[in-house]
């Protein structure tokens, strides 16, 4: 079957028919907008708020509580930049050092212009994630904000949430979570516990496309927040033209600004409508058989696994450091000619089957990783 040995949930992902359900969405688009007649608007909104309700669902929001967005970076400076004047003002932002790089990045623009302090938690000496105690320990009443990521890129280790976000409501933190490396596989809830802001993508698990993020807002934080970027649809009335009268909107919508970009959501949509569909804990029961198979194999092989065993602690993907002596992009260049996908970071081989992946791509996987290792 094609797509037997894809291993790149983690990364782009993939459902059967996905080529031909994104096409004819585009092909939809192209001949709605290219009518000339008025029925655009009309035509193109309600599917971006479809694809705003599918996320909801995903996420158990409320409506009026989420919105979208470019990319998780993209959300997250859309809340940062609009939390109450002052906020952040001589406190802390804490992050781990297995955060996704790009928030990282975002947090070194924004920590001079908002008068925030960085603290990241780092690794221990040798580990490959950042164990929750040592968040846990750095997490103290000086922090104004915590980012979560849910699920590490680079471990898929899973942080203990519960824990995480009970300690801090004790330190008066706003919470966050990075979702993005787990939503659409693992079952997640912005009420439980309770978080103030969510971030995802639709690329990965949900198998979307790339820009179509989304941001949610706890409504208990909305109404405090003052976005920096504003336009005609952020208004609670966007066909207000009176330039003296702006008033942002009572809900997610203060968030959005001008026009709103369509092209993304509308072409994942298929995406989350095919999600939908799906027995979810079917997907769940599928990628768990497989990552215990990639288990075995990296043990077999004697391949240093950098994912946590326990299945409660880690996503939906295996990754396994490589020997020093068989570079990551040589194997990946010959897994490619053999039909299997996957990727790595560095030395680190990531590994995440889904709904395309089967037990004979995973024993293809498993004797060409086998064949390489040993220089045949």
């Amino acid at each position: 079957m094609h797509g037997d040995a894809y291993f790149l949930y983690h990364s782009i992902g993939m459902y059967p028919g996905k080529a031909r359900d994104t096409a004819a969405a585009m092909a939809d688009f192209a001949l709605l907008w290219g009518t000339p007649d008025d029925a655009q608007w009309a035509g193109v909104l309600p599917l971006r708020a479809r694809f705003i309700d599918r996320w909801r669902a995903i996420l158990n929001a409320v409506p009026g509580s989420v919105t979208t967005c470019e990319s998780v970076t993209h959300g997250f400076h859309m809340l940062l930049s609009a939390l109450p004047k002052g906020h952040l003002d001589g406190r802390t932002v804490l992050v781990g050092a297995d955060c996704f790089p790009s928030n990282h990045f975002l947090l070194q623009q924004m920590a001079d212009r908002h008068g925030f302090a960085i603290r990241t938690v780092p690794l221990r000496q040798g580990a490959a994630f950042v164990e929750d105690d040592d968040f846990l320990e750095a997490w103290t009443p000086d922090v104004g904000l915590a980012l979560l990521t849910w699920v590490s890129s680079t471990t898929s280790h899973r942080i203990d949430l519960p824990r995480m976000v009970a300690h801090g409501r004790r330190m008066g933190s706003l919470i966050g979570t990075d979702i993005t490396q787990a939503a659409g596989l693992i079952p997640y809830d912005v009420h439980a516990p309770e978080v103030d802001f969510t971030l995802s993508t639709s690329l990965k698990w949900m198998c979307g496309t790339p820009g179509a993020g989304v941001l949610y807002v706890s409504p208990r934080l909305i109404g405090h927040c003052r976005p920096e970027l504003a336009g005609w649809f952020s208004q609670e009335n966007p066909f207000n033209w009176d330039i003296t009268a702006f008033a942002p909107a009572r809900d997610i919508r203060r968030f959005d600004s001008g026009t709103p970009g369509c092209m993304a959501a509308l072409a994942s949509l298929p995406a989350l409508e095919w999600h939908a569909r799906q027995d979810h804990a079917a997907l769940l029961a599928h990628n768990r058989r497989l990552t215990a198979g990639l288990i075995a194999m990296a043990d077999a092989l004697h391949l240093p696994l950098l994912t946590p065993r326990d299945e409660g602690k880690r996503g939906g993907s295996v990754m396994v450091r490589l020997p020093e002596s068989r570079p990551a992009a040589g194997l990946l260049a010959h897994l490619r000619g053999q039909g299997i996908s996957a990727d790595a970071r560095g030395q680190v081989l990531r590994l995440s089957p889904g709904i395309l992946t089967t037990e004979a791509g995973l024993n293809r996987l498993s004797e060409e990783l086998a064949r390489h290792l040993k220089g045949a």
